[in-house]
C-alpha cells in the first residue's frame, strides 16, 4: 500500500537532539552509569506527513517523542515547530503552543482517568484552552466523538465500560479537541487486537486527510508502519541509523539492523 506524498517543507525540525539521564544510586550502594537515551538525533516532518519511528523496545523512541513535546527536557539540541524555537519558550507561550502539538498514548487503559466521564475527558482540553464553554463545548465534544466513530451518548459513560479499541478512539478524540497540527502517536495500536489495529490505523489516516495532521508514529511493528508512514526512521540505541521513504526502505533496507527488523516481520506463506 502506498501513502500519498504530503506537501514539502518541514512543520517540525529536530536538530542534534540528545537526552541523557544522570547517574543514580543503584542497589547495594553502587552507582548506575549515565544513560544516553537519545543521541544526536535529527529529523523533519512536513505538514500532513507521517514519519514512522521504529526500533526495538529500549531504543529511545518514546523518550525522543516526549523530548520533542518538551514533556521531557532535552539535554542538548534544537526543536523548531512552525518556525518557533520550542526549547526557548517560557511556560506561558509553551502552554499556548501545546494546542498544536498533542500525544496519543500507548496504553488506552492507563491513559484515561477512570474517575472522569468520557465527555469530561474530551472536554478537558477545550476548557483549559478556553475554546468553548457550556452548550457549545458539549456540541464540540459530540462532534469529536462522532469523528472518531463513537456515538455522542458515550459522553456520559466511564472508560472502564469500553474495549481497548474504543478507549483508544476516546484518547484520539481528546488529542483532537484542541485542534492540533501535529500528534505524537506513541505505539497507539500495540496493545490492540490485529483487527482493531487496522480500524485505528484507518481512522488515523482518515483524520490526516480531513484535518491535514502531521504524525510522528512510534512503533516496533514495521508491518503497521508500512500502512501509514510516508517515511520511516529506524532507531537503535538512541540514534537514527537509517531513514528513507517507506517504499524504498521496505524494498531495499541498507543497514543490517533494519534488515533484521524486516526479517522479523511475519509474512503469510502461499
Amino acid at each position: 500500500m502506498t501513502v500519498a506524498t504530503p506537501p514539502a517543507g518541514p512543520l517540525l525540525s529536530v536538530r542534534a537532539l540528545s537526552k541523557r539521564f544522570p547517574p543514580r544510586r543503584a542497589l547495594f550502594g553502587e552507582t548506575a552509569p549515565e544513560v544516553v537515551a537519545v543521541d544526536d538525533v535529527s529529523l523533519e516532518i512536513g505538514p500532513g506527513e507521517t514519519l514512522g519511528l521504529v526500533g526495538e523496545s529500549g531504543s529511545g523512541k518514546t523518550t525522543l517523542g516526549r523530548c520533542i513535546l518538551r514533556l521531557l527536557e532535552p539535554s542538548a539540541g534544537a526543536v523548531t515547530f512552525a518556525e518557533q524555537d520550542l526549547l526557548a519558550l517560557d511556560a506561558e507561550p509553551l502552554r499556548a503552543l501545546r494546542r498544536e502539538m498533542q500525544l496519543v498514548f500507548q496504553d488506552p487503559f492507563a491513559s484515561l482517568d477512570p474517575r472522569m466521564t468520557v465527555g469530561a475527558i474530551v472536554r478537558e482540553g477545550i476548557t483549559i484552552h478556553r475554546l468553548a464553554e457550556g452548550a457549545a463545548a458539549d456540541a464540540r465534544v459530540a462532534r469529536l466523538l462522532d469523528e472518531v466513530g463513537l456515538p455522542k451518548e458515550v459522553a456520559a459513560r466511564y472508560p472502564h465500560e469500553f474495549s481497548g479499541g474504543q478507549r483508544q478512539r476516546i484518547g484520539i478524540a481528546r488529542a483532537l479537541a484542541v485542534e492540533p497540527r501535529f500528534i505524537v502517536c506513541d505505539e497507539p495500536v500495540s496493545s490492540l487486537d490485529v483487527s482493531v489495529q487496522a480500524q485505528v490505523i484507518n481512522l488515523l489516516r482518515d483524520l490526516q486527510r480531513t484535518r491535514g495532521l502531521a504524525y510522528l508514529f512510534i512503533a516496533h511493528d514495521l508491518s503497521v508502519v508500512e500502512h501509514i508512514a510516508h517515511r520511516v526512521a529506524v532507531m537503535y540505541r538512541g540514534r537514527i541509523v537509517e531513514s528513507a521513504p517507506t517504499r524504498d526502505l521496505f524494498a531495499a533496507p541498507q543497514e543490517p539492523y533494519t534488515q533484521q527488523l524486516l526479517a522479523a516481520v511475519p509474512r503469510m506463506r502461499a
